[in-house]
This record gives structure tokens, sequence and C-alpha cells, in this order.
């Protein structure tokens, strides 16, 4: 097990299932079938099998279909704002549950399958060393023509859970986009490339056959 800049036990994570699954044609996407299970339990078995060990609390945000959710032997965090507000309303729901017991709150989207199991470990070093409050990943994306990209992935995230005031007053005033809100706090990105990393580590099903070719080594 490898060495973590913080303390495992002092962050939270959660998996981000409270979406409309617009795209995939209003279905809950945490519970679709990804090789045998769900993607949310297959995110939860992910975070438990982090190089630098499990973070000391794992819980999903559904806002559905809770009790099977709750099945998962996590607990359920469901919005405080209406309507399927997107994944800032998932990082607050979580935000509010956990930052009178928890320092960090990890955060990932149910529908990438395949996050790194060093995920945890890349962000919490850039969250220390550059003294940050939000750290996220820097993606290789391949281009219409051919090239190769990096775009940041703000929703999967390891952030300070002292941030919950400003994400509480950002959603209050109506704001939404994860960009416009972390571009307001002190954040790094982690860029995840090279020979060993997985091309397709970050990728998301965003459509049915999204998922299926996920399943397709």
């Amino acid at each position: 097990m490898h060495a973590c800049a913080i303390p495992v036990a002092r962050v939270a994570a959660v998996v981000l299932a409270g979406g409309r699954g617009s795209r995939m044609g209003g279905v809950d996407k945490g519970l679709q079938n990804f090789q045998g299970q769900s993607l949310a339990l297959t995110a939860l078995q992910r975070l438990r099998q982090q190089s630098v060990g499990a973070p000391g609390l794992l819980a999903i945000n559904a806002n559905r279909n809770q009790t099977q959710y709750a099945s998962f032997g996590v607990p359920v965090w469901s919005d405080t704002v209406p309507n399927y507000a997107g994944p800032l309303a998932g990082f607050l729901a979580a935000l509010l549950q956990c930052q009178d017991h928890f320092d960090y709150l990890l955060c990932v989207p149910c529908d990438s399958p395949l996050f790194p199991l060093h995920l945890l470990q890349q962000l919490a070093q850039a969250l220390v060393q550059e003294e940050a409050d939000i750290a996220m990943p820097l993606a290789p994306e391949v281009q219409a023509d051919g090239s190769v990209r990096l775009f940041a992935q703000p929703v999967f995230c390891l952030m300070r859970t002292s941030v919950r005031a400003s994400l509480q007053e950002f959603v209050a005033g109506g704001g939404s986009k994860i960009g416009a809100w972390t571009a307001t706090q002190r954040q790094t990105k982690v860029a995840f490339q090279g020979a060993t990393e997985d091309p397709r580590a970050f990728a998301n099903a965003n459509t049915l056959d999204d998922l299926r070719h996920l399943e397709t080594p």
C-alpha cells in the first residue's frame, strides 16, 4: 500500500449518482449494469481498492431508488437542491453530511467505471503540495484530428470540507457550473497521462452504447 499525503481516515468519498440520466433515456444511471453489477457498486469497489487504502467513509449521492442504493451498505445522501441540479448539488449534499466529521471529500461520478486506483493518492499529494482547497485530474482526450489534449475532469475531485460555506453561497445564488465555482477556490490540476495510465480511465458512459463500449477490453 502506498503512503497518502493526508490521512485516509479523514477522507469521505461519495459516488455521484443523482442525475437525471437524460442521455440514457432517463434511466437511473448508477443502477445500470457494468460487467455484471451496477455502475454505482463498481465505483464503490474502486474506492475501496484505492492504492492508499479505502477512504474513512463511503457514500452515494442519489435522488431516486434510495432503498436500492442503501442495499449496497453505505449511506445514501440526496440533494438539498431541487430538480436534479447536477454535480454541484451532489458536492453540497455530501459536504453538508460529512463536514463535521471529515476534513476532506473525494467525489467520483458513477458513470466512469475505470477511474484510477491511484486517484486519491495523486490528488492528495497535489492538494498538500500546492496548499490547494480542491484538486482535480487532467485527462487526455483524443480530438477529431487525432491530436490529444488534456482536459480538466472536475467531477472527480478531492476538496477540503471547509469549502462548504463557499459552495452553499454559490448554489444559493443560482450557480450550477462546476468550473465557475472551482475557479473561485484555490485549485490545482493533476495530469493523468503516460504509458502506465489507462487511456479510458476517465471515460464516462453518457449513453448505453458508451457503457457497452467501456465493457469491452
